[in-house]
C-alpha cells in the first residue's frame, strides 16, 4: 500500500529525519512517499498563526498524493493543523501524530505525559487532548523551552533535556507512558525508553502504523456530514439587498 506523510513546514531536513522514521515503522509491502511545504510557509510550526500559514498547501499536496495512488495519509506536525479539513479532501484515512500517539498511550497506559518543544504547545496539545477524549489520562504537557529548529540544531541538548522532563514525568507526573510532542524528536525514541524504563512514544511511527491498519481494512473517511467533500460554490447566487431610505 502507499502512504503519504506530510510535514506541513518547510524544513527539507526535518522532513528527511521524519521520512527515515517513518520507513522504519512501516511494514514490508508498505510505500512511504514524503514531502513538505515550500517556503513561505515557515520552517517550523509553533503556534495558530504558522499553523494556518502552512494549511492551504497541506491540502493541495493531499488531493495530489491521493490522486496519485495514496490509500491513507499522515500530517507529520505534533499540532495535527487542519486535520478537518484535510479529512474534506481526500477519500483516505487522515491520521495526525497527535491522535495517533494519545490513543496508542491510552491504551499502553492508564497514565500519560507529553514533553513538546515551546511552553507555546502546551496549551495548543491540552485542547487536542480534550477534543480527542483522552484529556482524563493526561497528567501533564511539559516543555523542553527549545525551539522546533534547536532540535535539527544540536540533537544532543534535546535529547538531554528531553531525558530530564521524561523522568520528572514518570517521578512527578506519575505518568506510566511518555508521548514526544515533536515530529523531529522522533529519532530519539527508542533510545529515550531504554534510558528511562518508560514506554516513549513518536507519534510519527504510531500514525504509520495506525494509517496502515485502516488502510488494509478498507476503512474511508465518511463523506456523510461534518468530512463530506467541501461543495462547489461557484454556481451558487449572491443576493443583495439595496439599503432602503427612512421614510420621509
Amino acid at each position: 500500500m502507499q502512504l503519504f506523510v506530510y510535514n506541513p513546514n518547510s524544513s527539507r531536513e526535518m522532513t528527511a529525519l521524519i521520512a527515515r522514521s517513518a520507513e522504519a515503522a512501516a511494514s514490508p509491502g508498505s510505500h512511504i512517499v514524503t514531502d513538505c511545504a515550500r517556503p513561505p510557509v515557515p520552517p517550523s510550526i509553533e503556534g495558530y498563526h504558522d499553523e494556518a500559514v502552512a494549511v492551504p498547501a497541506m491540502l493541495d499536496a493531499l488531493r495530489r498524493a491521493e490522486a496519485e495512488g495514496a490509500q491513507a495519509h499522515v500530517i507529520a506536525c505534533f499540532d495535527d493543523p487542519g486535520i478537518g479539513a484535510a479529512r474534506e479532501v481526500v477519500a483516505g484515512p487522515v491520521i495526525g501524530i497527535a491522535q495517533a500517539a494519545m490513543q496508542v498511550a491510552s491504551v499502553l497506559a492508564a497514565r500519560f505525559s507529553v514533553v513538546t518543544t515551546l511552553p507555546r504547545a502546551i496549551p495548543i496539545i491540552e485542547d487536542l487532548a480534550l477534543r480527542y477524549g483522552v484529556s482524563h489520562g493526561l497528567r501533564r504537557v511539559r516543555s523542553v523551552d527549545l525551539p522546533v529548529l534547536g532540535i535539527e540544531a544540536d540533537p544532543e541538548r534535546a535529547k538531554s533535556l528531553l531525558r530530564g522532563q521524561i523522568i520528572a514525568a514518570r517521578d512527578e507526573d506519575g505518568a506510566e507512558a511518555v508521548i514526544l510532542g515533536c515530529a523531529g524528536m522522533s529519532d530519539m525514541c527508542h533510545a529515550l525508553s531504554a534510558e528511562t524504563g518508560l514506554p516513549v512514544i513518536d507519534g510519527v511511527h504510531a500514525a504509520v502504523r495506525l494509517a496502515e491498519a485502516m488502510a488494509g481494512g478498507g476503512y474511508r473517511t465518511s463523506k456523510v456530514g461534518a468530512y463530506s467533500w467541501p461543495r462547489d460554490k461557484s454556481g451558487d447566487l449572491v443576493h443583495t439587498t439595496p439599503l432602503r431610505r427612512p421614510a420621509e
